[in-house]
C-alpha cells in the first residue's frame, strides 16, 4: 500500500540531510539549510515536492509545536527578572521598526492599514537562528545577549497581539468597538485559565501521570494538552498557534517542564523542518532574480534600519554602544514568526502576491546575512571606535557616568577592582569583605547596580573599557583588578584599556576558553584563569581521588601543569601514567537489605573479609556513623556499609548482597 505523501517526505528530508551537511561544513545555521532546500524542492525551483498542500499541513504542526516549546521554556519568574529589559528594550525595538517600516511602506503608496502591516512584519526577529549562533559564540550571558535575548522574548510575546489584531485592521469586522470588546474578554478569559490551569489543574494531572513512571503516558499527556488547548482557542475565534503557546505556558509553571521540552524536542525538530522547508518553496528564483537589485536594497535598508533602532533599544537600557551595536547585529533580520504572521495577513486580504515576494526575499536574505554579520562583528566595532560619533559617544554619554560617587573613593588604595558583578564577581565582593580587603564594582546592568547599592554595595554603574570609568576607580592606587564578565571581547579591551593607563595593577582575568589565554596574556593581564581549564583540573582531580591515589601526586601533577604556562593537557611522553601509582583498590557503599544473607549477623559471623575479600571499614546506622568496629558488630537491616577492596570483589560483593 502506498502512501501519496511518503515520496515528498523522503525528497524532502533527503535533500536536507545533504544541504545542512553542506551548511554544516561552514558552520552556518541549520534553518537556513531548510529554507534553501525550500527553494531547491519547490515548484519554483526543481519542482521536486508534489504535495506542497500537505507539506504545508505538516508546517502548520511545526508552528504549533514552535510555540508550545516557547511557552514551555517561558518563565514568569524569569521574565520578571529582566522585565526592565524586555518590557523597555522590546517596546523601543518593535514600536520603533513598525513605525519606520511602516512610514517607508506608506510613502510607497501603500494604504495606512497595510503600511501598519507591513511593520509588523518587519519588527520580528529569528529567535531560532539569533539564539543558536549566541549559544555556539558562547555569548548568551555577555550583556548583548542578554539584551539580544530581552527583546526577542517581547518580540515572542508581542506577536500573539499582532496575530488577533489583522483581522481588526483587515476590517473583517463589522463592529470594531464590539471585537475589540470580545477580544479583551476572551483575553481576560485565556489569562484566567492559564492561572487556574496552571496552579490547580495540571501540577496535580503531571504529578499523577509522573507517579506511574510510564515514559509513553507522560508523552502522550503532554502532546494531547497541546493540541488540546490549540484547538480549544481556534474553536472560540482564537490562533492555534496562541493556543500552543498557552500550553506551553501552563506546564511550565509545574514540576515537569523540562522533562516536557525535552520529550517534545524531538517532534518539534522534525516539523519545524517542515514550518522552514514550506517557507522556502514559496519563494518565485525567477522573480528574486528579476529585482534583484531592488531586493538587495530593501534588504539593505532594512539591515541599517532595524540594526539601528535595535541598538538604540540597547542605549536607552545604558549600555555602552559597542554592545548597542552588536545588538543591532543580531537582531536586523526579520524572524521566522514574520511568515506565521504573513499567512495571517495574505488570509485577510493585506498583502498581495508581489508584496509577500518581495518579503520573502528580504526575510531569507537577511537571515543569510545574520551568521556573517555576527562573525564580523569585530571588524565592524573597530571601524566604529574610528568614527567621530564614537569618540564622542565615548567623551558625552551617560553610560560612562557614575550613578553616584562613592565617598570615600579618592582617598582609597591598595584596593581590588573587580569588574563584572555576576557569580565569579560576587563571590569575589564576599571573599573580600570578609578579609577586609577594600574593593571597588564597575557593573553595566544599571538594575544590579541600583539594588547592590541599596544593600551597601560599593558598586558603580559604568563601562570598564573607558578611561573615564578607570580614572574614577583610582586604578593607578589598585593592587589587583579582576576582570569577571563573560564577553570575551570586551574582556580584551578591558585589559587593552587597563594597561593604557597603568602598569602596576596585577590584571587577573576569567574566560570560557583555553584559546583565549595567550591573547589575554599578550595584552598585559598577568594571570588568566580559564573555565574550560579549572573544569578539567577538577575533573581529572576528583577521578584520580576517587582511584585513591595519592593527594601529594595529584598535587604534584596539578602544579605542574600549571607551572606549564596553561599549555593545557597537551600530550606528555609517558609523564602522568608512569609517575602516577594507581593502586587497585576502590571503597564504596552498600545497604544491607532484608534476608541478604547477612542482615542480622555479626561481622564475625558474616564473614566478610574471609568469604568476599572485601574488608568493613565503616558502618552508617540511623545517620551515625560507627568506626568502632568488632566481630560482634550487628549488620542490621538498612545499615550502609562501608567497604574496601579491588572492583571486581566489590561489584561480586553488591551483587550477592542484594539477591
Amino acid at each position: 500500500m502506498e502512501i501519496p505523501l511518503l515520496p515528498d517526505i523522503v525528497t524532502i528530508l533527503g535533500l536536507s540531510v545533504v544541504v545542512i551537511l553542506i551548511f554544516q561544513k561552514f558552520k552556518l545555521p541549520t534553518i537556513l539549510g531548510f529554507l534553501i532546500t525550500g527553494v531547491v524542492a519547490g515548484p519554483h525551483g526543481l519542482s521536486l515536492v508534489k504535495a506542497s498542500h500537505e507539506v504545508e499541513v505538516l508546517s502548520e504542526i511545526g508552528v504549533i509545536l514552535l510555540l508550545f516549546i516557547i511557552g514551555l521554556e517561558f518563565s514568569l519568574k524569569s521574565l520578571a527578572a529582566i522585565k526592565k529589559a524586555v518590557f523597555l528594550g522590546g517596546s523601543i525595538q518593535v514600536l520603533l521598526t513598525i513605525g519606520s517600516a511602516g512610514l517607508i511602506a506608506y510613502l510607497m503608496d501603500y494604504s495606512i492599514v497595510e503600511a501598519t502591516f507591513i511593520g509588523f512584519l518587519f519588527s520580528l526577529s529569528s529567535t531560532a537562528i539569533v539564539l543558536n549562533l549566541l549559544q555556539s559564540k558562547g555569548d548568551i550571558n555577555s550583556p548583548h545577549g542578554k539584551v539580544t535575548l530581552a527583546v526577542l522574548i517581547f518580540q515572542d510575546i508581542i506577536v500573539v497581539p499582532m496575530m488577533l489584531l489583522v483581522p481588526i485592521l483587515a476590517g473583517k469586522a463589522d463592529n470594531i468597538s464590539f471585537t475589540l470588546l470580545a477580544l479583551v474578554i476572551k483575553t481576560l478569559l485565556v489569562v484566567a485559565f492559564v492561572i487556574i490551569a496552571a496552579r490547580y489543574i495540571f501540577p496535580k494531572l503531571l504529578f499523577e501521570v509522573a507517579k506511574t513512571r510510564s515514559r509513553e503516558l507522560f508523552i502522550l499527556t503532554i502532546v494531547v494538552t497541546c493540541f488540546a488547548i490549540a484547538w480549544l482557542t481556534s474553536s472560540i475565534g482564537l490562533s492555534l498557534p496562541l493556543g500552543a503557546f498557552i500550553a506551553g505556558l501552563i506546564i511550565s509553571e509545574s514540576d515537569y517542564s523540562h522533562q516536557a521540552t525535552s520529550q517534545i524536542l524531538p517532534f518539534r525538530e522534525i516539523f519545524t523542518s517542515f514550518f522552514f522547508v514550506s517557507i522556502g518553496m514559496l519563494l518565485d528564483l525567477s522573480f528574486f532574480f528579476d529585482h534583484f537589485m531592488i531586493i538587495i536594497g530593501f534588504t539593505a535598508v532594512c539591515f541599517v534600519l532595524k540594526g539601528v533602532i535595535a541598538a538604540m533599544a540597547g542605549l536607552a537600557l545604558k549600555y555602552p554602544p559597542r554592545v548597542a551595536i552588536m545588538v543591532g547585529l543580531a537582531l536586523f533580520q526579520v524572524g521566522e514568526f514574520a511568515f506565521i504572521l504573513s499567512k495571517v495577513g495574505i488570509d485577510n486580504g493585506l498583502m498581495d502576491a508581489i508584496t509577500n515576494q518581495y518579503f520573502l526575499s528580504i526575510s531569507i536574505l537577511s537571515m543569510a546575512l545574520t551568521p556573517f554579520a555576527l562573525l564580523s562583528s569585530e571588524k565592524i566595532l573597530k571601524l566604529f571606535t574610528k568614527t567621530q560619533l564614537s569618540k564622542g559617544l565615548a567623551k558625552f554619554s551617560y553610560w560612562n557616568k557614575t550613578t553616584d560617587d562613592l565617598e570615600n573613593l579618592e582617598s582609597i588604595t591598595d584596593h581590588l577592582i573587580i569588574i563584572g558583578y555576576g557569580i565569579n564577581g560576587r563571590n569575589m565582593a564576599m571573599t573580600a569583605k570578609n578579609a577586609n580587603i577594600p574593593y571597588v564594582i564597575i557593573e553595566m546592568n544599571a538594575e544590579t547596580v541600583k539594588q547592590e547599592k541599596a544593600k551597601g554595595e560599593p558598586i558603580l554603574f559604568g563601562d570598564a573599557s573607558s578611561p573615564f570609568i578607570l580614572e574614577h576607580v583610582q586604578i593607578w592606587k589598585a593592587r589587583v583588578a579582576v576582570v569577571a564578565i563573560s564577553d570575551a571581547l570586551t574582556t580584551k579591551k578591558i585589559v587593552t584599556a587597563i594597561r593604557g593607563i597603568c602598569q602596576t595593577v596585577y590584571i587577573i582575568v576569567r574566560t570560557r576558553y583555553i584559546s583565549e589565554i595567550p591573547v589575554n596574556l599578550s595584552l598585559g593581564a598577568d594571570d588568566v584563569i580559564s573555565e574550560e581549564f579549572e573544569t578539567s583540573i577538577e575533573i581529572f582531580t576528583r577521578v584520580l581521588n576517587k582511584y585513591l591515589v595519592p593527594e601529594g601526586q595529584i598535587e604534584d601533577l596539578v602544579r605542574d601543569i600549571r607551572v606549564d604556562n596553561h599549555k593545557m593537557l597537551r600530550p606528555r611522553t609517558g609523564y602522568e601514567v608512569s609517575k602516577l601509582n594507581i593502586p587497585n583498590l576502590n571503597i564504596a557503599s552498600v545497604t544491607v537489605v532484608k534476608g541478604s544473607g547477612v542482615e542480622g549477623k555479626t561481622l564475625e559471623g558474616a564473614a566478610i573479609r574471609k568469604n568476599h575479600g572485601v574488608n568493613v571499614v565503616s558502618i552508617q546506622r540511623n545517620g551515625d556513623f560507627l568506626t568502632d568496629l568488632n566481630g560482634e558488630t550487628l549488620l542490621l537491616e538498612n545499615d550502609i556499609i562501608y567497604i574496601m577492596g579491588t572492583p571486581d570483589l566489590i561489584s561480586s560483593f553488591n551483587k550477592l548482597i542484594k539477591a
